[in-house]
């Protein structure tokens, strides 16, 4: 992965794991979210995992790329067997809990925003529980992935605050954090908003009285 920021510390690999970690744990008590050790351990391996390209990315006709979550979940629904098809579920959510918290800006102007990232992620986790939760091999995780479905905004703005570290303040920022509280309710994007001097308001959907 390419970073494009300045002024970081460069982590050496045998530490990247006590990186995350620790910066996990830090931005978890700054969102006020509460989870479960086991939670936050899955989490930190995704992190962990995904800082190397090879794992984020798949083989396909156009190179190596980013798989569309449309052809994630439809891997999930064709699957020959339950093993395959909750792999494809757990990858499903890992993606779009990685991508959803370290890469929210980059969705402005696309034709995905980082609601439906959250959308389709989070009913992997949830899909994976039901499937998970009455079985002896995987019954362990079933409570790891109910927390994830349950808390999916929370930990993308924990992913969020991870990746960013610093402060927003050109209007451009402005108005996609604006636009990320609105589609996703994130309590980050809202206090980043405040700290800004910028007060979130929903906007009422409600038709005009006449």
């Amino acid at each position: 992965m390419k970073d494009g920021s300045r002024g970081r510390k460069v982590i050496a690999t045998y530490n990247v794991r006590e990186f995350f970690r620790d910066s996990v744990e830090s931005a978890l008590v700054n969102q006020n979210l509460n989870a479960d050790d086991h939670t936050v351990h899955y989490v930190v391996n995704i992190l962990t995992m995904f800082t190397r390209a090879e794992e984020l990315y798949e083989d396909t006709p156009d190179g190596r790329q980013l798989k569309p979550l449309a052809l994630m979940l439809s891997d999930a629904l064709e699957a020959n067997s339950e093993r395959q098809r909750n792999e494809a579920l757990r990858r499903l959510g890992d993606v779009s809990l990685f991508v959803a918290g370290f890469f929210s800006q980059m969705f402005a102007r696309r034709l995905v925003d980082v609601d439906y990232y959250v959308a389709m992620g989070g009913n992997a986790y949830g899909s994976l529980h039901n499937h998970l939760r009455g079985t002896q091999n995987g019954h362990g995780f079933a409570s790891v992935y109910r927390e994830l479905a349950r808390k999916f905004q929370g930990f993308v703005d924990v992913l969020w605050e991870v990746s960013e570290g610093t402060g927003m303040s050109s209007n451009g920022d402005i108005l996609r954090l604006y636009e990320i509280w609105m589609k996703t309710g994130s309590k980050r994007a809202g206090a980043l908003l405040r700290k800004l001097g910028v007060q979130p308001v929903a906007v009422s959907s409600a038709s005009p009285q006449h």
